[in-house]
């Protein structure tokens, strides 16, 4: 079945030239990143991301990027600060999307459907978030985000992303060992790759007060089921274990994603913008898919979402030789793959959000990082997904060119 990207003009069709990330950085005082503003640390990876593709700035006609605290250092758009920062062309515009934790996925969405349409030949989708600079939640300035309709709908009121998690545990038969299992795999999976050098060419390196950071500051070797065992629960609350008596209190901070500082930038133009100027394009974009679920589990909606770009672009979940479920809470890849059987050796292969952290405006375009590079090695499809605050998701299938 033809894919309806394809098609009506091969000329306008999207395509992945290149696309590059951080090293993830623990999101605390004391981090690799902590010492270095976030638009500064963007910067830095839009100038290896132009430099790596010696690409007239200039020709770039928008920068879209993921970002969801934008209150503070990161409130200014922060893409045209970074774009600025890097001493790059002053008429290139930039734009700053929120879609909670999907926001630079989202932002690859609209910089590809920007070139579909017509509106663009070369633009670059990315994000960033510095969480140990600009806390998660601050933007909320301790007012309610929700408001007293959304209340009533869900009396008594709509639960946090850990409360979730802990439902969508219940929901779906997902122990304790279970998680902790998925987990260690995560911390194995991703250290073998960086041992074996898979993220050599996606990882950009990082200055910061004169220290060069090349590697992953949050990939835990060592992990193990029993270590992560020994953990506390991290939301036991009795007022919700009465509202929800089928909590098992099973989250913990090691089986959820890590608090992370990172960037990343996907570089995309036409096709005829490739063949015209004589480049290679990486991937191909073969569906799009974003979808609303239930707002009170908030993380399950990747699996409609997977049904749905599955069936958009005519393929079968078998068909996929790279998945990437992002791992906000281990309840999460295990949630999608009991409920669509998916395939766990081609889930998450090299690690996720557990082990690479989850800096959440750029984690997006991290994954689609990860999956392109990984895909230039063995492969043909790459599904991405992930879930995203207010029960919602985006889904993105790519193919190798």
């Amino acid at each position: 079945m033809l894919s309806p990207i394809a098609s009506p003009s091969a000329a306008r069709a999207p395509v992945i030239l290149d696309a590059v990330r951080s090293p993830m950085g623990r999101g605390r005082e004391g981090g690799a990143l902590a010492a270095l503003h976030p638009v500064e640390l963007l910067a830095q990876v839009l100038k290896s991301l132009i430099a790596r593709n010696d690409l007239d700035p200039g020709s770039v006609e928008d920068v879209i990027i993921g970002c969801v605290s934008q209150v503070g250092e990161q409130s200014a758009t922060v893409g045209r600060m970074a774009w600025l920062a890097a001493g790059f062309p002053e008429h290139v515009p930039a734009t700053t999307i929120d879609r909670m934790c999907g926001s630079s996925q989202q932002a690859v969405h609209f910089a590809a459907q920007g070139i579909m349409a017509g509106a663009y030949d070369i633009v670059i989708a990315g994000g960033v978030e510095s969480m140990s600079r600009v806390k998660m939640g601050a933007s909320r300035l301790d007012r309610d985000p929700v408001g007293p309709s959304v209340r009533e709908r869900y009396a008594p009121g709509l639960v946090h992303q850990g409360i979730s998690a802990e439902l969508v545990s219940a929901r779906y038969g997902l122990d304790r060992a279970a998680l902790d299992a998925y987990s260690a795999r995560s911390h194995q999976r991703a250290a073998e790759a960086r041992a074996k050098g898979d993220f050599a060419a996606e990882i950009v390196a990082i200055t910061v007060e004169n220290r060069r950071v090349e590697e992953d500051e949050t990939i835990r070797p060592e992990t193990t089921e029993a270590g992560l065992a020994a953990l506390r629960p991290a939301f036991e609350n009795a007022e919700i274990k009465a509202r929800f008596p089928e909590i098992a209190w099973s989250i913990t901070a090691g089986n959820a994603s890590q608090i992370t500082d990172g960037a990343s930038a996907i570089l995309l133009m036409s096709e005829a913008a490739a063949r015209r100027l004589n480049r290679a394009p990486r991937a191909r974009f073969v569906g799009f898919d974003v979808i609303g679920d239930d707002p009170l589990l908030m993380l399950t909606a990747p699996i409609p979402a997977t049904k749905r770009v599955l069936k958009k672009a005519g393929l079968r979940l078998e068909d996929i030789d790279h998945i990437e479920v992002n791992e906000a809470f281990a309840p999460v890849p295990l949630a999608w793959a009991r409920a669509l059987g998916g395939d766990e050796a081609r889930l998450n292969p090299l690690g996720g959000a557990i082990a690479l952290g989850h800096p959440l405006g750029a984690s997006g375009a991290r994954l689609m990082t990860t999956m392109v590079h990984a895909l230039g090695r063995a492969g043909r499809y790459g599904l991405q997904t992930m879930c995203e605050a207010g029960g919602m998701a985006n889904a993105t299938i790519i193919e190798r060119l």
